[in-house]
This record gives C-alpha cells, structure tokens and sequence, in this order.
C-alpha cells in the first residue's frame, strides 16, 4: 500500500467515522465550503495537550461564553484567564495562552497567520500547535504529529527506535503521507484513527481502514508500539502547605510568582519547593503565628516528580496575613485559580470545601 492509497482510504473512513468535536468543522461542512475558525483550532489544541478530549470540551465551553473571539481574550484579565484555566494543569500554557492572544491582536489586527512560519512566531506556539493549526484550519500541508498519530505511524511502518528519538522519522513519513488535498481532514483523519481504532491498548485492528498495510499488525504485537526509552524513576519532593481558616470560614490565599511552576496561580502559604529541592514540611515553617495542628499529607505527581506535602490547619480569629495575602469567603473558594495540588491541600484541612458542603469549624 502506497502512502498515497493509505491516505485516501483514510479519508473515506474518516468521512463516515470523524468524532463530533465542538471545535471541529465536519467533512460534510467543509464540502460545502465551511471554514474552521482559526481561534478554536488554536484554543482547543492549545487545551488538549497532555489532556483528554472529555476534559476539555467544558473548558473550550467556558472560554468562548467568556471570551468568543480572540481579541476578547487578549482583552481578558489575567487573573480571570488562570481562573478559568484551573483544573486543567500546566499552567505555563494559560499564560502562553493570554501572550499568543495578545500578540494576535496587537501584531496580526485580530487575525491569526496562516502558515506554521508564522504561527512559531507566536509566544507559546511550538511545532506540532502550529502544523495543527495551519492543517485544520488553513488546510497548508502541514505534518501534524501528536501522541495519537505517533501511534499510528509507529504502528503502520513498525519503527524500532524509541520515543522521543524516534520524532524526526515519524514526522517525515507522516509529512510523506499527508495529501495536497484536504490535509486539515487528513490530520484530524489520524488523530481519529488512534483515539478510537489504533488504541493504546487492545486496538481494534479488524476495523482499521489501513491494517492492509501496518507492518505492526502483519508481523509484531501492535500494543509494543511506540517503542519507549525506559522511564526513569520520578524523585520526590516534600514540602508544607499552611491552611488558615476564620471565624466566618474565610480562607487565606496568595499569588504565586509569575515565573515558575504554577505561577501566577493562588495558593495557601506553603515552604518553597520545587521540582529539584525539597522544602520544609514542618510546622516550624508556619507563615505566621497561629494555633497550628498537622492534618495528614497529599500526594500529588507532577512530570517530573512527585510532591508530598504535609497539610497544617489553624483556626483565627484576627486578621493575619502575610505578603500578597487576603482571605477568601469560603463560598467563593470553586471560584479561585487553585491548581490540583492546592484544592487537595485546602480539602485535606476543610473536607468539604469543594462539595458545596459548610466550612469546617
């Protein structure tokens, strides 16, 4: 099978097999001359790194009913965009977000280059985003590789080198299969294909339109592709996080720096950690007086590593604070920028923090 015949069957199955996705324009759609619009490509592919396709649809969701187009967005408040954006982790790429938006407003009057050259250009903007954004909503002949097509090319050609080696040869074969015609079908086409036949585990090989011609499938156990360089142990940090609750149930918060993992984002009083050194998690390292008590310890896995934070509660009843703090009505704490580890932090000392339950007295 010609990389131009596995394309074309491809196509055909992606007409009659395409997933709905809010920010997709369908085969049928584009046939009679719809276009995708720029700014949800960018958002939606912006969100679905390292997240799946179920976690992201409310978030694309919120940000259009917020923000519909992209000088909206650039328009926004930061501290509404990281707001928004909570939840969704790797935070680095919210603010990449609010830049690229901002740059496409004040540079591009509005309106988002149209070649991968261009879209690199962009703050925040690397190669796959880029080739995604100028195949899909462009149609340039872009190669588009994220995780799922790295399955399906691996598989199709069996490619022995592991992974993150192994990019440049994936990228070249699928740049070699991507068709002159309708490469925006082409690469949702892949995308497609390992989401729902070319699984990670158990692949439904008998369905796929281009099992003819998969080396993984005629000779190995497609499931051992992609190859992967053996994964090396996750270190584990330690830390403290520093719960202070009033009379009323209000919680003291701060802003993390701008720079760094999380920042920007709101958390508790904490001990500075990070990926590569531990940080105090005694209660020695208190932010400021108070009748502190341990209230047991989370765990929460990062990329690189592991953090373990041990979790202390104190109930006051002055107006203590520290830095950039304030203290947050308990009914409006959903409502804050709190990354993951930080809501596990605050509902480890108030259990019912996050379930609409009272404060805990």
């Amino acid at each position: 099978m010609t990389a131009a015949d596995a394309a074309q069957r491809l196509l055909t199955w992606y007409d009659r097999h395409h997933r709905d996705l809010p920010w997709r324009i369908s085969p049928s759609m584009a046939a009679r001359g719809v276009l995708a619009d720029p700014y949800h490509i960018w958002l939606s592919e912006v969100m679905l790194q390292q997240t799946t396709v179920q976690a992201v649809k409310p978030y694309f969701h919120k940000f259009l009913s917020l923000w519909p187009v992209v000088t909206d967005l650039a328009a926004a408040d930061t501290e509404e965009v990281m707001k928004a954006w909570a939840g969704l982790g790797y935070y680095a790429r919210a603010r990449n977000l609010k830049k690229c938006a901002e740059s496409v407003a004040r540079d591009h009057g509005g309106i988002f280059p149209d070649t991968e050259e261009g879209l690199k250009a962009l703050p925040g903007v690397g190669d796959y985003t880029a080739a995604a954004v100028a195949a899909i909503a462009f149609n340039r002949r872009s190669a588009v590789l994220d995780g799922n097509v790295e399955r399906v090319i691996s598989r199709l050609h069996a490619i022995e080198t592991p992974l993150p080696s192994a990019k440049p040869q994936m990228r070249a074969l699928v740049a070699e299969m991507t068709p002159t015609k309708r490469p925006g079908d082409f690469a949702q086409a892949m995308m497609d294909l390992g989401a729902t036949i070319c699984t990670p585990k158990r692949p439904a090989c008998a369905l796929c339109p281009i099992n003819e011609g998969c080396l993984a499938f005629r000779t190995a156990d497609p499931e051992t592709f992609p190859r992967k360089a053996a994964k090396k142990e996750k270190p584990v940090r330690v830390g403290a996080a520093f719960v202070a609750v009033k009379h009323d149930g209000a919680v003291y918060l701060q802003k993390r720096a701008e720079t760094g993992l999380l920042g920007g984002m709101t958390e508790v009083p904490g001990t500075p950690w990070t990926s590569r050194v531990d940080g105090d998690n005694t209660i020695a390292a208190q932010p400021f007086a108070a009748p502190w008590e341990a209230c047991g310890t989370i765990t929460h896995v990062f990329t690189h590593f592991e953090l373990r934070l041990s979790i202390y509660r104190a109930n006051v009843a002055n107006e203590n604070k520290t830095g950039n703090g304030w203290w947050e009505p308990f009914a409006s704490l959903e409502a804050q920028a709190l990354p993951t580890v930080m809501k596990k932090a605050i509902a480890q000392a108030l259990p019912h923090a996050f379930k609409g339950g009272r404060p805990a007295r």
